[in-house]
């Protein structure tokens, strides 16, 4: 057995856990103050996430490993958008950093698949960066009125009948 793959990728599980309960707090409160952009992007993120928990775990299961589903870092409760954009911008960072390092520390123990893996997930992350990064571009350069601009849309869809046009009830 890879002992040392299968510690890296454990880790990447716990972190990768993290950011799923991370942004779906984000994806409540976006979608509770009406925005549907963000929100959407928040739960999307949220959704990759766990599709990376899930190739993680079936390697080191092919490892002969036992997945540890434990959260790497309690979930953050911040509201405000320019707080949430800035830590998931961090969060993703810091993943794709943790990733190249395992990657390397993977090729080091010659199990080029978990590399591979590990590889892989550096690109989907530097999307989420990228991503994250752009709407705190919107915001810098737009400021509140991006986000009223999102919240007025949920509003007029509510205001015909139009489907997406109310939160939960």
């Amino acid at each position: 057995m890879h002992e040392k793959s299968v510690d890296v990728l454990n880790k990447a599980v716990a972190d990768e856990l993290s950011a799923v309960h991370q942004y779906m707090y984000f994806h409540f409160h976006c979608d509770d103050q009406g925005l549907d952009l963000l929100a959407n992007l928040f739960k999307r993120t949220a959704i990759e996430e766990m599709l990376h928990i899930e190739r993680l775990a079936d390697r080191i299961l092919f490892l002969k490993g036992e997945v540890e589903i434990v959260a790497s870092h309690p979930v953050q409760k911040l509201t405000k958008v320019l707080d949430m954009l800035e830590l998931a911008c961090k969060m993703e960072q810091d993943s794709a950093l943790a990733y190249n390092r395992w990657a390397n520390e993977c090729s080091a123990n010659a199990d080029s698949v978990s590399k591979k893996l590990f590889e892989d997930l550096v690109v989907d992350e530097e999307r989420h960066y990228s991503q994250y990064d752009t709407e705190l571009g919107h915001l810098a350069e737009y400021g509140e009125s991006y986000l009223a601009l999102q919240s007025i849309e949920r509003s007029k869809r509510t205001a015909i009948g139009a489907p997406g046009g109310q939160g939960p009830a």
